[in-house]
């Protein structure tokens, strides 16, 4: 993890970079998660391994993994997912998978649930990914 200070409204307010080792988003110059101003910020999150490949084409193993690498992201972060505020949800295929996603909820969330955003896109930034998972948590 690395810590960079960034001036704001003339004071200084830290921002903690999150990161596992190894860092898949490294290369594509992203932060796996950000700690600041008292919450985690976790970027979208896919069904990849701890090298960057797609697990499988099926979106349930696709889920479990995004939301598998979630989790670690969190851990990271000294957090877990109790500490979730907010999910954004990015699938390919409302229609297809609606109820996958209600399983993974169910799974990985527990009450009170946190707020929750499920958005339909045409695609995500590979090809080959067909869900994609961020959330917000506070900072204990």
């Amino acid at each position: 993890m690395s810590t960079t200070g960034v001036a704001a409204t003339g004071s200084a307010q830290e921002i903690e970079r999150i990161a596992t080792t190894p860092d898949w988003y490294e290369p594509y110059k992203i932060s796996q998660a950000v700690k600041a101003g008292g919450l985690i910020h976790v970027s979208g999150q896919a069904g990849i391994d701890e090298q960057g490949r797609t697990i499988s084409d099926d979106f349930l193993t696709q889920g479990r993994q995004a939301f598998a690498n979630v989790e670690r992201v969190l851990a990271a972060a000294g957090a877990s997912f109790t500490d979730v505020v907010k999910v954004g949800i990015f699938v390919t295929d409302m229609a297809a998978c609606l109820d996958q996603v209600i399983a993974l909820r169910e799974e990985f969330l527990s009450e009170p649930y946190p707020a929750d955003t499920l958005l339909e896109v045409p695609s995500l930034a590979r090809p080959d990914w067909r869900i994609e998972v961020e959330v917000t948590a506070l900072a204990r």
